[in-house]
C-alpha cells in the first residue's frame, strides 16, 4: 500500500513559551479567520492559530509516524511553561483520515495557543511571534448568507438500499454491526467564514467538543480518548433517538431507548471494542454495566464512559490508534465491517468519524470522534452522518437518524438556507 508523508519543517531551535493569562471568557472570539484551530467544550479548552509546522500524512502507520515526527520536533524546541498544565508548552492539533487506505491525515501546530481550563487561562507562543500575530484583529465572523443544499454521493434511496444491503449480510452472518455514513452538500455566494460556524455550534451544543483543524469543523458528543496523566477516559456512544422539544416526550423516548434490544446491542458493541482496546494499555478499567442516556439539543445516545489507569506510558496518540476505528463508527469485526463500508457506502469519508484533538509534549491529549462534521472548502461544505446497522434496523429509520444528526451542522445555517 502507498504511504505519504509530507512535513513541512520548523527552524532549527524553537522557543516555546506559556504564561498565565487574565481570564478568558469566550475563546472562540478570540479567533482569526485564517485558518482557525479549536477544541472547546463548555468555555474551556483551546484555540490557536498561525504554523509553525504541518504534517500530511496518510496510510496504516499515519499516528506511529505522527509521533515519531512530533517527538523530533520537541528535540528542536527549548521551552519555557510557567503553568505546567496539560495542554501548556507545545501544542498540537491534529485531524486524521477514517480510513487507511483513504483519505489525508493533518497535523498543526499552531504559533499561537490560548488554553482555559477550571478558571485558569494561559497563552503558549512558539518561535518567533510578531505583535500583529500575537493580537490579531478579530472582526465579526462573517453570515455567508444564503444555503442551497443538495444531495450528496447516493440519494437518500440509494442508502437506504445500502442499509438493506448491510442488513443482509448482518442476517447471513458475514458481519455483527456496520456503521453506514453518507454526505450532503451546501454551496454558498462566498466563501465561508469557519468561526460563524464554530460559534453557532458552541452556543447550540455547549457540552459537546466544538473543533476545528485545517476545514473540518464540528461539534462532537463522543471522545474517543483523553489521556491526562495516569488517567484515561473513553465516552462511547451508541443508540440514538431524536429529541422533540417536549420533556414528557423525550423521557418516554429516552425510557424507550434504555430498553430497546437493537440500541443495547449496538451500544455493547461499541463498549467491547473500547474496553478491549484500552485493556492492552491500562489496569483498572471501570466499564459501567448499563448505558445511561445522555441528552442534547437534537438527539439523545445510549453512553457509556469507560475509565482506566495508563500502564505502560502510551501517549494518547498511541491510544487514539489502538482505539480507532470503533464499532460506534465502524463496526464489529473490525476488518470485515470495513469491507461493507467500502463496497456499499460509495463515498470517501476523508477525515469524517477519524480522531480529531490535539496532544502536547508529555503524551497528554483529547481527541473527539469527528462527528456532527462538515469540511470547508471556500464556499462548499460537505456534511456528513452515520448510522449503526445490527439486525434489528430499518432502512427508513436508520436514514430518519441520518438526518437528525445532520441537523447541528445544518441548523448554524437554518435561517439562511433554501
Amino acid at each position: 500500500m502507498q504511504r505519504k508523508e509530507q512535513a513541512e519543517p520548523a527552524a532549527h531551535r524553537l522557543s516555546v513559551t506559556t504564561r498565565p493569562l487574565s481570564d478568558v471568557t469566550n475563546l472562540l472570539h478570540r479567533l482569526p479567520n485564517d485558518g482557525p484551530l479549536a477544541w472547546v467544550r463548555n468555555g474551556e479548552g483551546l484555540v490557536a492559530w498561525g504554523q509553525v509546522a504541518r504534517l500530511q500524512v496518510s496510510g496504516r502507520e499515519r499516528f506511529s509516524r505522527t509521533q515519531r515526527w512530533w517527538t523530533n520536533l520537541l528535540s528542536t524546541m527549548v521551552i519555557d511553561d510557567t503553568v505546567s498544565v496539560p495542554g501548556t508548552g507545545p501544542v498540537a492539533f491534529g485531524s486524521f483520515a477514517f480510513d487507511d487506505e483513504l483519505g489525508t491525515s493533518i497535523v498543526v501546530v499552531p504559533k499561537v495557543v490560548i488554553g482555559r481550563k477550571g478558571g485558569q487561562s494561559w497563552i503558549t507562543t512558539i518561535g518567533q511571534v510578531p505583535t500583529s500575530d500575537l493580537t490579531p484583529v478579530v472582526a465579526v465572523p462573517t453570515d455567508p448568507g444564503i444555503a442551497r443544499w443538495s444531495g450528496g454521493k447516493l440519494t437518500g434511496p440509494q442508502w437506504e438500499s445500502a442499509v438493506a444491503a448491510a442488513i443482509a449480510r448482518i442476517t447471513a452472518g458475514e458481519v455483527d454491526k456496520v456503521v453506514l455514513a453518507r454526505d450532503e452538500c451546501a454551496d454558498f455566494d462566498v466563501e465561508i467564514d469557519p468561526r460563524y460556524v464554530l460559534q453557532r455550534l458552541a452556543n447550540a451544543y455547549p457540552s459537546c467538543w466544538t473543533f476545528s483543524v485545517d476545514g473540518l469543523i464540528g461539534a462532537t458528543p463522543e471522545l474517543l480518548v483523553r489521556r491526562i496523566g495516569d488517567l484515561v477516559t473513553s465516552r462511547v456512544l451508541a443508540g440514538t433517538v431524536s429529541t422533540h422539544g417536549d420533556a414528557r416526550q423525550d423521557a418516554r423516548a429516552a425510557t424507550q431507548l434504555l430498553d430497546s434490544g437493537k440500541d443495547l446491542e449496538e451500544h455493547a458493541f461499541a463498549v467491547r471494542s473500547v474496553a478491549r482496546a484500552l485493556g492492552a494499555h491500562c489496569t483498572d478499567l471501570d466499564v459501567p454495566d448499563e448505558p445511561r442516556v445522555l441528552k442534547l439539543a437534537n438527539v439523545q445516545h445510549l453512553a457509556t464512559d469507560v475509565t482506566g489507569l495508563l500502564a505502560d506510558g502510551a501517549s494518547v496518540l498511541s491510544l487514539a490508534a489502538s482505539l480507532h476505528p470503533t464499532a460506534a463508527v465502524c463496526g464489529t469485526p473490525t476488518e470485515r465491517a470495513f469491507t461493507v463500508i467500502r463496497e456499499l457506502e460509495g463515498m470517501d469519508r476523508e477525515r469524517y468519524a477519524g480522531p480529531v484533538g490535539w496532544f502536547d509534549a508529555h503524551g497528554d491529549g483529547e481527541f473527539g470522534i469527528a462527528l456532527r462534521s462538515a469540511m470547508i472548502e471556500g464556499s462548499h461544505l460537505r456534511a456528513f452522518a452515520g448510522c449503526g446497522i445490527v439486525a434489528g434496523s430499518v432502512p427508513a429509520m436508520e436514514f430518519a437518524e441520518s438526518s437528525a444528526k445532520l441537523i447541528p451542522i445544518k441548523s448554524a445555517f437554518e435561517h439562511h438556507s433554501i
